[in-house]
């Protein structure tokens, strides 16, 4: 029998999608707490700008290079199996940081190692997870399920920095990497109690001919590059990810547990912003609504950049983070109704790179010219930078301003027609897999 949840948690009545949705919400808050350490841990050895950018560039790199071939080998093999060795080695590296660091070994040369060889792991993960997603609900459902998958990332987002910063403060950036290295873990364990069997898609094509025609696939649907494209710039221009060890031990001079409040906040907004999206209709214009959204997300920043009282930057980010969980769950849902189940890790990649290549660039770009310019004026200029992209966007992404959910999905009918693109599945309303 499946569980009776209220409407907005309507997704967490199939077991399988439960499961794995507990499971990642244990290992996002392990990856937080992880990623407030290692940004502590950097900054504390070197005091240097430049070095946390450069760290954001080593986790960029593998996404970028990666994922889309990531993406084709989830289209070809077993999803829950790739995401069980995905975790598993992320587990047995995680445990050698932790190992190191205990031990007093730390370097920036061993930072960057891990940095490439986590993010590596991760651009085969996270096609595969995305993927798996849409298998685990009907399809009537996957909006909520992808809408409560961005409220347990910024649930979590909340609860991992600031139980990192206490532990960092308590116990060194160790008790943080190790705490991490057993929710990769969890997830294992989740993945192997999973009882659907959910067959590897077929595809027409495979090897490099996949990798290409999954390329193609995105180019002829202008409103996935053209939402792809706004979240990388956005992210691009303005993140605060990268500077907030420097806001915390320099401007706003609250240390390490401040550092936490800090890396949380975003994601606290990020949830009042996934619940209200998940009691909402979608929106008529969802593609001009991101815009705005976008709009919002860039002054925020600004605005950020020049707060010297800890509660107003507080606010700020979270101001920030409620916008950006608004965008993430509306782009999300476009992208899964809007592409058949052979194309979703190939799809899922690509907006892999974008939406994790965006902001680690940024983090980078940030580092680089706030080593000239100062963190709060880096952080005013990219908030600048982001408003007047998104706002010229009615000109270089037009389609994302006339945009109505109805012709997408037209669109995706015809394409199931075609004997040359495989369909999504059809999914039982009554029961659903998983259940």
């Amino acid at each position: 029998m499946p569980l009776r949840l209220p409407h907005a948690f309507a997704a967490l009545r199939y077991r399988d999608y439960r499961l794995l949705w507990i499971g990642q919400f244990v290992s996002m808050i392990g990856v937080q707490m992880q990623t407030v350490a290692l940004a502590w841990l950097v900054y504390d050895l070197t005091g240097s700008e430049a070095q946390l950018g450069g760290i954001a560039l080593a986790r960029a790199l593998p996404t970028i290079v990666l994922s889309l071939f990531g993406g084709t080998l989830a289209d070809q093999v077993d999803r829950r199996r790739l995401l069980i060795v995905t975790q598993s080695t992320a587990a047995v590296l995680l445990t050698c940081l932790a190992l190191a660091v205990s031990a007093g070994w730390t370097s920036m040369p061993l930072l960057y190692g891990f940095a490439l060889a986590t993010s590596s792991a991760m651009a085969f993960d996270s096609p595969a997870r995305q993927a798996l997603i849409p298998a685990l609900v009907p399809r009537e459902r996957l909006t909520n399920a992808l809408t409560l998958n961005v409220l347990a990332f910024d649930t979590a987002a909340v609860l991992g920095p600031s139980i990192g910063g206490v532990l960092i403060g308590a116990f060194g950036t160790a008790a943080a990497f190790w705490t991490n290295a057993a929710t990769y873990l969890v997830v294992v364990v989740v993945l192997l109690l999973m009882r659907s069997s959910v067959a590897p898609p077929s595809p027409i094509r495979r090897g490099w001919a996949a990798f290409v025609d999954g390329l193609a696939f995105v180019r002829e649907r202008p409103i996935l590059w053209q939402l792809m494209l706004l979240d990388f710039f956005a992210t691009l221009l303005v993140s605060s990810i990268g500077l907030l060890p420097v806001f915390a031990k320099d401007i706003l001079r609250v240390g390490p547990d401040g550092l936490g409040l800090l890396f949380a906040a975003p994601s606290a907004g990020a949830i009042a912003g996934s619940l209200l999206f998940a009691f909402l209709p979608t929106p008529r214009r969802p593609g001009r609504i991101v815009v705005l959204v976008v709009v919002g997300y860039g002054t925020s920043l600004a605005l950020f950049g020049l707060a010297r009282w800890f509660p107003l930057a507080l606010v700020l980010l979270a101001v920030a983070g409620s916008l950006d969980a608004i965008s993430m769950a509306m782009r999300h849902t476009v992208r899964q109704l809007a592409t058949p189940d052979a194309y979703r890790g190939r799809v899922g990649a690509l907006a892999s790179i974008f939406a994790t290549g965006g902001p680690r660039l940024g983090q980078f770009q940030a580092g680089m010219l706030a080593s000239v310019i100062g963190a709060q004026w880096a952080m005013v200029g990219g908030g600048i930078a982001c408003v007047l992209m998104a706002l010229g966007s009615r000109w270089w992404a037009p389609n994302l301003w006339v945009y109505r959910g109805e012709e997408l999905r037209e669109q995706v009918s015809s394409d199931a027609r075609q004997p040359s693109r495989p369909a999504a599945p059809e999914y039982d309303a009554a029961t659903g897999p998983g259940e």
